[in-house]
């Protein structure tokens, strides 16, 4: 069955990471993620507990960012930040892989990272499971470090890889996606997130193996803007 732009209001986290965003900016993307049912809105880790707020009793769940977007904090400062916003209301964690170390073969250093983003989401004093998304930003990987990075998440306990944070030189690209999905199996999912700005970019991306897709262009996605019928 084709996927027509509606579907996918439930595969998209609504994202707005502007380091200049505003309270009305975020009040805006609330507003329209519960409009249009996205799974999660992606707000910056000062905007988590209005977001919550906003969002309570809808089906739209928060999600932040930590490590964002270096990721080259230190895994103790990656656990806070992770424990500060699920007591916020955060239900999902989009945390960025440590490249230097990655870079540099320490690769028990990268699962050892994730580890303790993952403990902290379950450290922090809320019931509800809380899904972590680890951003490798393949855009500085080569196939083989894709590959690589993909099968140290595979063996931690994160629920997600995903392609980028949005502020490197490059976002997701379709292929990149499609090795991504056939590293890790259908074990986790995959996130394709960065520059994915309408229905056809977006539906590439989930036919080539995504199941979530980031994007700040969610109305436009999901209102078909700029398509005909013959593009589904």
């Amino acid at each position: 069955m084709a996927i027509k732009p509606q579907d996918m209001a439930k595969m998209i986290d609504y994202t707005l990471l502007s380091p200049v965003a505003s309270v009305d900016d975020i009040k805006k993307l609330c507003q329209e993620a519960y409009q249009y049912e996205f799974a999660t809105v992606c707000v910056n880790p000062i905007f988590v507990p209005m977001a919550a707020k906003l969002l309570a009793n809808t089906s739209v769940k928060v999600s932040t960012v930590v490590g964002f977007p270096l990721g080259a904090s230190t895994s103790e400062t990656k656990a806070y930040e992770t424990r500060n916003a699920v007591k916020n209301g955060a239900q999902e964690i989009d945390m960025v892989m440590n490249l230097g170390a990655f870079k540099s073969g320490a690769h028990d250093q990268i699962q050892l990272d994730i580890k303790a983003v993952v403990d902290a989401t379950k450290t922090a004093g809320v019931s509800s499971d809380v899904i972590v998304k680890v951003i490798i930003e393949t855009c500085y990987l080569t196939k083989e470090e894709i590959v690589l990075a993909c099968q140290l998440i595979k063996n931690t306990d994160a629920d997600f890889v995903k392609t980028s944070t949005g502020f490197g030189p490059e976002g997701a690209k379709v292929d990149d996606v499609s090795l991504i999905r056939k590293t890790v199996g259908r074990e986790i999912g995959v996130k394709a997130a960065g520059g994915i700005r309408n229905f056809k970019e977006a539906l590439a991306m989930l036919n080539a193996g995504a199941n979530r897709i980031g994007t700040s262009a969610g109305v436009a996605i999901v209102t078909g803007e700029g398509i005909s019928e013959e593009d589904y």
